[in-house]
């Protein structure tokens, strides 16, 4: 799909905060007109800064935000996302829009019930670096959605960094126990590094300089390298150095073992929610 599809269609972003900021910043760089995006935020101080940054059009209702649009962002949070659906049921059934949820934990089937069914839907999990364009997004597509929704779907949330398909809805809940939950792996990674750099004597700012840029370099090196961890690991890791000394450490300490029953349990307690919210 090329940019100019979307300036033959208008959006409508049922909710205005961080995420969907996110995305109508990349569409904003990639000259979309804004005028074809309209957003529904009750909060008067968030519709006034999506005016003030992207001059979209704002709206407080979202019965008034979808009007015409073609494709609709439902970001607002999972708990909210039944009352901001239901009135919206009309106007789904009449516009039959391609929809697009960011919620966590709301399955395709619930959306459909919500809107009046037969809709296309596709359910995405984005995460938090999405905020700065770097985030990965991985996205499942209801059956009722064709080629050519999936391609929409897609080039909308590439706004927020790389996108990943799963054939099966089951599977969102993995890459919420991977990425969508992802950062804050990382970010305990980063405390306990800075605590450990400061014990060896390391000053506070000159810890966090070292860690923050350590792990950046080593998460450029995976997305922009085509050989696997493994090798990138064999690569820094010379025989009776350094590095192999804290890997073997890691390890007795049953390291890879912790980080499997860790994702583990995100996947299995992401199941459960998206199960008591059927209940």
């Amino acid at each position: 799909m090329t940019d100019s599809a979307f300036h033959s269609d208008t959006l409508a972003f049922i909710g205005g905060g961080n995420m969907a900021r996110s995305l109508i910043g990349g569409l904003a760089r990639r000259g979309v007109d804004a005028r074809t995006i309209r957003v529904a935020e009750p909060v008067a101080a968030l519709r006034q800064a999506l005016v003030a940054d992207f001059d979209v059009q704002v709206f407080e209702r979202g019965e008034d935000a979808v009007a015409g649009a073609g494709l609709w962002l439902l970001a607002v949070k999972p708990q909210m996302m039944r009352a901001a659906c239901e009135p919206l049921a009309a106007a789904a059934q009449a516009q039959r829009p391609l929809v697009v949820s960011i919620a966590a934990g709301i399955p395709v089937a619930r959306l459909q019930a919500w809107l009046g069914g037969g809709l296309p839907v596709v359910r995405c999990m984005p995460n938090t670096p999405a905020l700065l364009g770097a985030g990965v997004t991985g996205l499942y597509a209801g059956t009722d959605v064709g080629p050519a929704g999936r391609r929409r779907a897609q080039e909308l949330l590439s706004n927020a960094g790389a996108t990943v398909w799963v054939g099966e809805e089951s599977l969102i809940d993995a890459v919420t126990a991977v990425s969508g939950s992802g950062p804050a792996y990382a970010f305990l990674l980063a405390e306990a590094m800075e605590a450990a750099a400061m014990a060896e004597g390391l000053p506070a700012p000159d810890a966090r300089t070292l860690v923050a840029h350590t792990l950046l370099g080593a998460g450029r090196m995976l997305a922009e390298s085509s050989e696997a961890p493994a090798e990138l690991r064999r690569r820094v890791t010379s025989p009776g150095g350094t590095t192999q000394a804290a890997l073997e450490t890691l390890q007795a300490g049953g390291f890879e073992a912790l980080v499997a029953r860790a994702v583990h349990a995100a996947r299995e307690r992401s199941a459960e929610l998206a199960a008591a919210g059927d209940a």
